[in-house]
């Protein structure tokens, strides 16, 4: 248990640099104090109030007041500049009107693309105007020119100023209101207007003419409209960066910044499963802190920190911490390695390939929400839901939590209008999965070494390089667990590895020997077959993979398949994996019978059940010349499999696991003649035990 300064007026503490994790700082006053680089790991900080201490407080407010003094002068000089134009000089009249120019282009452009690109079209149009301004110069011996370019400089510097100035004072703590600060910046620039006129007015008695003096109130009066339409447009900009604005970030966040100096530090901190629920945080400092985990759950006043490069520089981001309602929001790309979304409303929400890796998911909302490469290391979605999520290419790990995940189905690819519910799963549109059952789903993406093959696939040295990697590799315990067809001639291959298994390098290696085995001709390739069977049996169900418009086989009978062909209940593929070794025919024909005595016979004498279809099936497999021992072992060991999962035939496991024996029979009668009589018996007996398991 941590210190307990919970209620505790903290103003103005150092704290820098201390362990104070699992301290409780709850409703604790921490306006002022200092946790630089101090560990507050599962602290609580919850109605806690951040801040600036009063002292900073009235410093900021009267630097603001200053600065919006100034920009009453800058705007105040720019109603000079640009009343030139009502003199008879043409050289002042120039800059009279390159100033008026300027600033209806500045205020025009600031309000429609903000300030950042107004400053770069200012900045263009400066330089076009010094060539301007240098030409006239030499023509005139500088007459009036040099006024009016100072004119276009301070008219920039004035808008920029302004802006800063009101927006410093509306952010300076929350002391004082934003129509405060409004009304204290248009005074100061009345106050300063009124003075330039009365100034023209007191220059106009003493030394011009009528007619001059009536020019002289003219501009005077120029210069006190642009000063005032000159406050207002830095209003504006402040109202609009306060409201947070992306086209007037850079106000934003200097006044931001400008704010938080003296406030509460976080700086470097580590706050890793801290709670600020409740907080109240204007004025503080996270920059470069720990925010992993961190709660942020109705927090207020956190558009008003100073984020550095943490994820809550980002408005929207903000917002989904504080009120947890991400609904059909768009969080593509996003870093958010770290973030507590615990509770979150996610659905419908795009995570495209975001970061949400070590991301706390716990009973978030994720219904129909798009996963597509997301990363997700050790992301905790414990409790959440994901009924209806786009998972494609989702970047789970071994360290991804995904207990008592709440899942009735999921989609394994983007929707399209030609197929808004693309591979459902299950594929049963009236199934859905049981509690428990996603987690079983999902399990086999653990672990697993991708090989993904595309341009002229070759079945033959896909099963040579994959047999060779396993034998290199005896203790990475290759297991063949997938196969999926992709687009019309691309194949990916899944085999689960042993826990540790360096991935890279296996992927390196197989590759390797891939594309050197695809050089090698046909007969070439066949010397280095040599007749083993089992890589003629892989080499066969490869290429059916690529015969068929839709193949998915997947070696853990605990996950449904993906479309077309589901081969399921193997341990390893055409004994393959771990090279496995056959066993004697006598023993497998006597373990079949076994099995299919244990069947009840059909109750209609001319007409087969299961146990006569078997029967035969048995009775072509042995009675084959065509195929080897081992591969009438295999297939015996298929009848078999068929004949226990026939003691149960409408369970869904038992349906997986025979639609599993079907699919691996066809594989191992591919590679026979089409007038073989095994391959005939095959294709009479195989859709009639698919229809007794009801697979159609």
């Amino acid at each position: 248990m941590g210190l307990d300064f919970s209620g505790q007026n903290l103003r103005g503490r150092n704290f820098k640099g201390q362990d104070l994790a699992g301290a409780n700082f709850s409703y604790a006053d921490i306006r002022g104090a200092n946790f630089t680089n101090a560990n507050l790991t599962g602290a609580n900080f919850s109605h806690a109030k951040a801040g600036l201490q009063s002292r900073w407080l009235i410093l900021l407010v009267l630097i603001s007041w200053l600065f919006s003094g100034l920009s009453g002068c800058l705007w105040a000089y720019n109603g000079v500049a640009v009343s030139l134009v009502l003199t008879k000089s043409y050289q002042k009249q120039f800059a009279g009107w390159t100033a008026l120019i300027l600033l209806v282009v500045f205020f025009y452009v600031t309000i429609r693309l903000g300030l950042t690109v107004s400053l770069r079209a200012i900045a263009v149009a400066g330089a076009i105007v010094l060539a301007v301004a240098g030409a006239f110069a030499v023509a005139f011996a500088f007459s009036g020119t040099v006024p009016g370019f100072l004119a276009v400089a301070f008219a920039v510097a004035g808008a920029v100023a302004g802006a800063f100035a009101v927006a410093v004072a509306v952010a300076v703590a929350g002391a004082v209101t934003r129509c405060v600060a409004e009304v204290i910046a248009l005074t100061i620039a009345f106050v300063v207007a009124e003075a330039v006129a009365r100034a023209f007015a007191i220059i106009r008695d003493m030394a011009f003419s009528e007619g001059t003096a009536r020019a002289f109130t003219i501009a005077g009066a120029v210069a006190g409209y642009v000063a005032f339409a000159g406050t207002l447009f830095s209003i504006y900009i402040a109202w609009q960066a306060m409201k947070g604005d992306e086209k007037y970030s850079l106000i934003r966040n200097l006044a931001v910044n400008f704010a938080a100096t003296g406030g509460t530090s976080f700086h470097s901190a580590t706050l890793t499963q801290a709670d600020f629920t409740k907080a109240t945080l204007k004025s503080a400092d996270f920059r470069n802190a720990i925010l992993t985990n961190t709660r942020w759950h109705q927090v207020k006043m956190l558009d008003r920190v100073r984020p550095g490069s943490t994820y809550l520089q980002n408005s929207q981001i903000r917002e989904l911490l504080v009120t947890g309602q991400g609904q059909d929001k768009n969080f593509d790309r996003q870093i958010l390695r770290g973030i507590n979304l615990q509770s979150a409303n996610l659905a419908d929400a795009s995570f495209i390939s975001a970061d949400l890796s070590e991301a706390n998911l716990q009973d978030a909302d994720l219904s129909r929400a798009k996963l597509k490469q997301t990363q997700l290391d050790a992301t905790d979605f414990t409790g959440a839901t994901l009924t209806g999520a786009f998972i494609e290419d989702w970047g789970i790990t071994n360290t991804t939590k995904l207990h008592g995940v709440r899942c009735e189905y999921i989609f394994m690819r983007l929707p399209t209008k030609e197929n808004p519910d693309p591979l459902r799963k299950p594929d049963n549109q009236k199934e859905v999965f049981q509690d428990g059952d996603f987690g079983d789903f999902i399990k086999p993406i653990f672990d697993t070494l991708d090989l993904y093959h595309n341009q002229n696939v070759d079945p033959r040295a896909i099963a040579i390089a994959f047999k060779n990697l396993a034998e290199n590799h005896p203790e990475a315990e290759l297991e063949i667990v997938a196969m999926e067809k992709r687009g019309d001639d691309n194949l990916s291959l899944r085999a689960k590895t042993a826990p540790g298994s360096d991935k890279s390098q296996l992927s390196e290696e197989y590759f390797d020997d891939y594309n050197q085995l695809k050089a090698l001709s046909q007969s070439q390739q066949l010397l280095l077959i040599e007749k083993d069977s089992r890589i003629l049996s892989l080499e066969n169900m490869l290429t059916t993979a690529l015969q068929q418009p839709k193949f998915y086989m997947q070696g853990d009978n605990k996950v449904s398949d993906i479309s077309g062909i589901n081969i399921q209940g193997s341990t390893n593929v055409s004994g393959i994996a771990g090279g496995g070794s056959v066993a004697n025919l006598g023993t497998i024909s006597g373990n079949v019978n076994i099995a299919l005595n244990q069947l009840p016979d059909s109750p209609e004498a001319d007409k087969p059940g299961i146990k006569e279809l078997l029967t035969q099936l048995q009775e072509s497999i042995s009675q084959s010349t065509e195929l080897s021992d081992e591969d009438k072992a295999e297939a015996l060991e298929q009848v078999q499999t068929l004949a226990e999962a026939a003691k149960t035939p409408q369970e869904n496991g038992s349906k997986k696991t025979a639609k599993t024996a079907i699919t691996m029979l066809k594989g191992i009668f591919t590679g026979l003649p089409a007038v073989a009589s095994l391959v005939e018996a095959g294709n009479k007996l195989l859709p009639l035990i698919a229809k007794l398991f009801g697979l159609g």
